[in-house]
């Protein structure tokens, strides 16, 4: 199966992003010839591929002045114009969303099924140093299940380059995240033990909620 990251910087139209949606189709034992369309959601600045039923969102981004305007359809975009940033994958629980959970999530997010493919193999090919400059020798690939915790990725990535969440308003908390920016991967945990106060102590255990894989920053 191709490679996310082999996705960024391509069109929408370029053959190997229909290939590997009719793949996850597949994968997910969708009757060949109905794989679904996406639904659009554009902006300014970014327009989404939403795959609901396979757990994928494709984020593109405008190039040469390009300015979508919000609500447009497919059949309405310049598509020659935009260039695949991101992608966004989904882990969905298996309990029941609650109305308590929908508030603290985003609707559309919820709508999501989990992405089908288990486990997802990411390369792994920067090579971070030591205080003393030493390369720090890692695996060659990241498998993430559907079970990969915090302590999973931290195992095998490092501590992360940037990380936040774990507080927030009164009305919920804000769900842990990591990002290991020059390995081009950002993730937020889900359940109970990513929020909260203690979230950076119980948040090892949690499970990955969302995926997000993008071009990573060069290093030094």
């Amino acid at each position: 199966m191709t490679i996310m990251k082999e996705l960024l910087g391509l069109r929408p139209s370029a053959p190997i992003i229909s290939q590997y949606i009719n793949s996850l189709a597949e994968a997910a034992k969708i009757p060949k010839g109905t794989t679904p369309g996406p639904e659009i959601k554009s902006y300014s600045d970014a327009v989404y591929f939403n795959y609901y039923p396979l757990g994928i969102s494709l984020v593109f981004v405008p190039t040469d002045g390009y300015k979508p305007k919000t609500g447009l359809e497919l059949d309405h975009l310049q598509q020659e114009k935009l260039v695949l940033d991101s992608i966004d994958i989904y882990n969905v629980p298996k309990t029941p969303v609650t109305d308590t959970d929908e508030s603290k999530s985003s609707r559309s997010e919820l709508v999501f099924t989990t992405f089908p493919v288990s486990p997802i193999v990411l390369p792994i090919t920067a090579q971070p140093k030591d205080q003393d400059g030493k390369i720090i020798e890692r695996r060659p690939q990241l498998d993430i299940t559907l079970e990969s915790s915090g302590k999973d990725f931290v195992g095998a990535l490092g501590e992360p380059d940037r990380k936040g969440g774990g507080t927030g308003p009164s009305s919920g908390s804000i769900n842990i995240w990591c990002e290991w920016s020059k390995d081009g991967l950002m993730v937020e945990f889900g359940g109970a033990q990513s929020k909260g106060p203690r979230a950076w102590d119980t948040g090892k255990d949690a499970t990955w909620k969302v995926i997000t894989i993008f071009r990573p920053v060069k290093r030094d």
